[in-house]
């Protein structure tokens, strides 16, 4: 295939990434909405969101190990045409039951993002390759503002199922364009699926998010959120333990002990439930009525406009990384972009009874959040090889969940802990809430200023470089090693 067809495959992967991402957080400020239109309880309707937090958790790191096998645009063409179906039962949805049954199916498309970025190292020239994926993340992050700022407007103007018959579309033309311009990636790994790694995988990803995420109904000390966050643990040391003998790991713990890869990983985790967390609660405080001492008793759509310096600023900064990354390199800019969602949080702790001041705050959490993830992607990218690039960058979004799922936990205990008579939280929950934040992503700044320099840096990305060296070395030793398994 001709490089410079590179531009139309790159619109593919960031037009499908886009739309999985705006997914996330486009039916969130609807779920009212919902829960009127379906006859449902608010309990019930959450599942909407849980259900799709769980999927994209799942399958995110598993269908990145098959796209590595079997090859990546295959694997990206049938997560595509999930969510392509997703979506479309979505809008037809007679009830909650089937809703929920479809957002099942639209999380297979957390897939698109370790593949995604797989696609372009494979397929792009090296000098492309940093650029490439920091624009792409800057889609990504810049799809989560776009679900925030438009579900407003589309609901009132037109129904919540057009949040998905818009997708529909999209996705539709997509996977088309995909089926005959993107080009198969000749990078393959060795062995098969480890199926068996995949379902304990699966058990304690699951045993894990489904407690945070339910804790607020169920009850911190109730048997079921004890209970499966004991499984979690049993089933997480049996998947370490599974992964470690396989032949053919789904995740090779030998990459996530990188240096460059389990500091990523670790800032991912904190930056990832500053994040989410804001995401989840700063809307809602600003629809809070004045009446409760706070908030601006802002409608939905309003409630999206003051977010949308956030989405301008991840977009901007998102796609300038690609030209400050060969300059600054990733490291720095990780740590600039953990930093600076700190300085937004402490900001908002300290300051937040005018409305210029929510989207003064939104600007500088939106230019952190696009530095982040660009760096990030390029760190997990940049020192891993070729035929792990799945795995590594699907364990990295996944492990970015996993700190959104905790830090939205926590920060709702803070919130919702104590409520005024009429039901609303008190201004100091809030308070607490941005708090923690601040110290979570400062940890995030201290986690990335432990990142590797990298040596050897080709426009930014190390492919065969001193992390694949070592690698590489690792892997020799343990094949001479008498009696060791691969």
């Amino acid at each position: 295939m001709p490089r410079k067809s590179s531009r139309l495959t790159f619109a593919v992967l960031a037009t499908g990434a886009g739309v999985f991402s705006m997914l996330q957080s486009l039916i969130a400020p609807a779920l009212p909405t919902v829960q009127h239109a379906l006859h449902t309880s608010q309990s019930t309707a959450t599942w909407v969101m849980t259900a799709y937090l769980l999927s994209a958790s799942v399958f995110t790191p598993i269908l990145g190990r098959v796209g590595d096998l079997v090859g990546k645009k295959r694997t990206l063409v049938a997560v595509l045409l999930a969510v392509l179906a997703g979506c479309l039962v979505a809008a037809l949805a007679p009830n909650i039951g089937v809703l929920i049954i479809a957002r099942v199916v639209q999380g297979v498309g957390g897939a698109l993002f370790p593949l995604s970025f797989g696609i372009i190292r494979d397929e792009f020239d090296a000098s492309q390759v940093p650029g490439s994926i920091s624009n792409l993340s800057a889609v990504i992050a810049a799809g989560g503002g776009v679900g925030m700022v438009a579900a407003g407007p589309i609901v009132t103007a037109l129904d919540y199922r057009w949040l998905f018959w818009f997708p529909v579309g999209i996705v539709a033309v997509t996977t088309l364009i995909a089926v005959r311009y993107v080009p198969e990636s000749p990078n393959r790994a060795q062995g098969q699926v480890n199926w068996f790694g995949a379902v304990l995988l699966s058990g304690w990803l699951v045993a894990l998010l489904l407690p945070l995420s339910q804790a607020g109904s169920w009850g911190w000390g109730s048997v079921r959120v004890v209970g499966l966050f004991a499984a979690a643990v049993v089933l997480f040391a049996a998947w370490l333990f599974s992964e470690a003998r396989s032949r053919s790991p789904l995740i090779d713990l030998k990459v996530m002990r990188l240096p460059s890869v389990w500091t990523t990983n670790t800032a991912a985790l904190l930056f990832g439930a500053g994040m989410y967390a804001i995401w989840s609660f700063l809307p809602g405080f600003v629809q809070t009525p004045s009446s409760a001492g706070y908030g601006f008793g802002a409608s939905v759509t309003a409630s999206g406009l003051l977010m949308l310096p956030m989405l301008l600023a991840m977009f901007v900064s998102g796609v300038l990384s690609g030209r400050l990354e060969p300059i600054f390199g990733a490291k720095v800019l990780l740590t600039t972009g953990a930093a600076l969602g700190a300085l937004a949080c402490a900001i908002l702790a300290l300051w937040h009874d005018q409305q210029w001041q929510i989207a003064l705050v939104a600007g500088i959490f939106g230019l952190g959040i696009g530095l982040a993830f660009a760096s990030m992607a390029n760190l997990i990218v940049g020192s891993v090889p070729p035929e792990q690039t799945g795995a590594a960058t699907g364990m990295n979004a996944n492990i970015r969940t996993i700190g959104g799922s905790i830090g939205a936990a926590v920060t709702s205990v803070l919130v919702t802990g104590h409520l005024q008579p009429s039901g609303l939280p008190y201004d100091s929950g809030y308070t607490h809430g941005f708090t923690l934040l601040a110290v979570l992503l400062l940890g995030a700044a201290l986690a990335a200023l432990l990142v590797p320099r990298r040596s050897g840096r080709s426009g930014g990305t190390t492919v065969g470089g001193s992390e694949s060296a070592l690698l590489k070395a690792e892997e020799e030793a343990s094949v001479m090693a008498p009696g060791a398994l691969n």
